[in-house]
Order: C-alpha cells, then structure tokens, then sequence
C-alpha cells in the first residue's frame, strides 16, 4: 500500500495510492462509514441477525478484498441485498446455519469463477462490455436504488409524511452547500456534514428513537454464529442449491461497479490487478461472513457515490472505514447511535450519490462520444435503460435474476446480435454512394 504508481490521476485530489493525513483521513473514513450503515446493518435487520456482526463481516471482507487486489481498488464491501428473500426463507425453515451454507457456498463460486478468470485472462471484458453497454449500465446501478432513496425520504411506516421529506431535502441542501460554497477539507467531508445536519434537525423535530441507544452496551463482543462452536454442522444442500447460483447475479453487479471504479479512476481494474482478484477477494469476504455469522458481502454503489463526490479515491481511506466499522462492531453505544440516524437522513443523501453514479455513466457516454445517431446505439441503450430502471427481473422459482443483473445480460446479448449497422441505414448509405456517383458522371 506503501508502494507509490506512477501514474497520477489528474482529476482526484487523493489518488488511488495517496495517503491523507491522520486527522483528515479520520473524518473521511467516518464519511465513508456513515454512507455504507444504513444499508449494511438493514439487510441483518431484515433477515433476523445482529446488526453488529454485519459490521464486523463488512469490515473484516473489506480489508480481505483490500489484501486479494493489493490494495490497488479503493471499494467497500457491504451486506448484499441480492440474497434477502432467499436468506429471509432459509432463517424461517432451518435458521441461521443454513443460511451460513448457502453463504459460503455463494463465496465458492466466485472463487471458482475467478480461478478460471486467471486461466484464461480478462481481455473478453472490453469487448462484452464495450462503452455503450457499459455507460447504459452504469446509469442503471445508480438510477436502479432511486426509488430506495425516494422512498427512505418520503416513507414513515410506508405511509407519505411531509416531516420525513423536509429533513431529507434539508440533509440534500446542506450537503450541496458544504460541497458548492466552502472549499478546501470542509467540501471534502460534505457528505458527512451533511448527514450530522439532518441528524441535529431530526433530533429537534423529534423523529429519532433514543431507546436502542439507552439499551446497548459501550463494550459487546458481536453475536458469532461459528460452525462447529456456536451450532452443530449439518449439510443443507437445498440451501447451497437455492444461494450458490444467486452469486452468478452479484458478479453482474460486482463487474459493473468496477467499471464505475474504473472510469473514476482512470484505470482499468479488470488488467491491474486483474478481475480474477477482485472476484477472489469479494468471494473470500462472503466465505468470511457466512463463517463468523454475518450476510453474503458485496461492493457498495453507496461508497462509489462518495468517491465520485469527494474526488477522493485513496484506499486508506476506504480501509480507515473498515476499521472503524470493526471497532464499532464491539462498542455497543457507537454502533447504535449511527444506528438511529434516520432514513430520511439516509434518502437525502442518496438522492446526491445515487444520481452523481448515474451521472458518471452519461460521462462515459460522453467522453467515448457514443453517435445515437446510430440505430445500433440507440437500441441497445433503449433497451438496457428501461429494463434496468423499470425495475424489470426474471423469477425462475426462488431464483431471481436482478434488473441490474438482467439487464446487463441484455445489453451483452444485444452488442454481440446487432449488426454493426442496420439494414436501412445501409440502404440509406448505397442510395447515397449511387446518387454521388450520378452527379460526378
């Protein structure tokens, strides 16, 4: 991590290998933190387990991927969404330990996947996944959760309160001004200054509930589910059958949020440190989690969204983050006060980094100069974009493949079908050779 590149990303004030100083790197490894929680201890919530041992596994995953990619991708790994429903079913019929298998399970398959990636190398990536596939994609990864961070901050109890929506407008606004009016490390950490705004204004308003704070330990050691130490091993082979295939649909994603990683940075992640190392290590941190007790891990849009903002892309910083969310693990109070930040706190910033995601996907676009002009172009973005956005997914019994996911897979198929050019445009084209050749005779 020490070991300088050289090259030099001109447009990141902290490039990839940069080290912050201590003070500074402190607060934007907690900026990081504050962005990646709601999510990361939601999916634990939902399921059933402690919320602290999602913390631990995210932080222990992040800094494994980190050890696999030689600290060269600034990512973080957080409780994956993907599995919810599968996990939600398993904890109802056979409980924890079955989930744990299916996990682990899931982890081994991208294992597999990436052994195979190093035998037979990576180049297929650019040409699957050239910029008109990939530009639609990425604004599908970010404009996808819109509708989650619409819904956190309008939503109490899944019924509309103008409260909710004021705070997540206010959290919105005072994040545009820190990022927009100051300058220099108060910009850098607007994010975050922008969620303690929400929070003291929800605090006054009344909407944060105190009791999970008054309730919890300063010092818990979180609730590991060990096989062999917490519970008797037992095979569950149907949940290794319903969870191991879901891991195909988070490489989908875990791919398309290198690209966003990789257009951010200016580098090309899938090369140095290669693909197969990021599936490696995002393989490893779900074996890691499913063996300690937490949910299945995978790279976080949330945590893009803020490297996409702060234009600060070190990965210590993005490690501080993971250690801090260790230590938060074991300190109960900490934990359980960033537990009580609000959803519409949470909306009004994902609002800003779900958008700048999208965002970056309309610059690839851009900067690769995509002719919409072109029948070819335009349908495969059409079609990528709806299917993505609308939210559109393939049940196979309790297998579902994502919109993300699906239409990724669309977009692929579609650039690999199509002709280079349509059969009017071709015409069009002779039509007009034939016309010029008449005028020079």
């Amino acid at each position: 991590m020490n070991k300088k590149e050289q090259f030099h990303n001109p447009d990141a004030i902290l490039d990839v290998y940069e080290k912050p100083p201590l003070g500074q790197g402190v607060l934007l490894s907690l900026q990081h933190m504050f962005a990646m929680f709601g999510s990361t201890v939601l999916v634990p919530i939902l399921i059933g387990i402690s919320p602290s041992i999602a913390l631990l596994s995210s932080g222990v995953g992040t800094l494994v991927h980190m050890l696999c990619t030689h600290f060269k991708i600034p990512a973080y790994l957080g409780s994956s969404f993907a599995f919810v429903a599968t996990m939600q079913a398993l904890m109802k019929t056979d409980g924890y330990p079955a989930v744990a298998q299916g996990a682990i399970a899931a982890g081994l398959v991208y294992v597999i996947v990436s052994i195979v990636i190093a035998k037979i190398g990576s180049g297929w990536v650019n040409k699957v996944l050239p910029p008109i596939v990939v530009g639609p994609i990425i604004i599908v990864i970010g404009l996808s959760l819109a509708t989650t961070a619409a819904n956190d901050a309008m939503l109490n109890n899944q019924k509309y309160d103008l409260t909710y929506f004021g705070v997540a407008i206010f959290t919105l606004v005072m994040t545009l001004i820190f990022q927009m009016c100051f300058k220099g490390f108060t910009s850098l950490i607007s994010i975050m200054l922008g969620i303690v705004c929400g929070y003291v204004l929800s605090c006054i308003l009344g909407i944060v509930d105190f009791s999970g704070v008054a309730k919890a330990a300063w010092f818990s050691i979180p609730a590991l589910d060990v096989p062999g130490i917490s519970y008797h091993f037992k095979w569950y082979p149907a949940a290794i059958l319903t969870m191991a295939p879901i891991a195909f649909v988070t490489m989908t994603e875990h791919m398309g949020h290198i690209m966003v990683l990789n257009s951010l940075t200016k580098r090309d992640f899938f090369k140095n440190p290669g693909l197969h190392r990021t599936m490696l290590g995002d393989g490893l941190s779900t074996i890691i989690a499913g063996f300690i007790g937490g949910p299945p891990t995978t790279s976080y849009g949330e945590n893009i969204g803020v490297l996409a903002m702060t234009k600060v892309h070190s990965v210590w910083v993005l490690a501080g983050a993971a250690f801090f969310a260790i230590l938060f693990s074991f300190i109960g109070k900490v934990a359980a006060v960033i537990e009580s930040i609000p959803m519409p706190v949470i909306g009004g910033i994902s609002f800003l980094l779900f958008g700048t995601i999208a965002s970056n996907g309309l610059k690839i676009i851009v900067d690769n100069k995509i002719d919409f002009g072109e029948k070819r172009n335009m349908l495969i973005a059409s079609v990528i974009l709806v299917i993505g956005i609308g939210g559109a997914y393939l049940q196979l019994g309790s297998f579902q493949l994502t919109s993300v996911a699906l239409s990724t897979i669309m977009g692929m198929l579609l650039n690999w079908i199509l002709p280079k050019e349509a059969a009017s445009e071709k015409a069009l084209e002779e039509k007009k050779e034939q016309e010029g050749q008449k005028y020079f005779n």
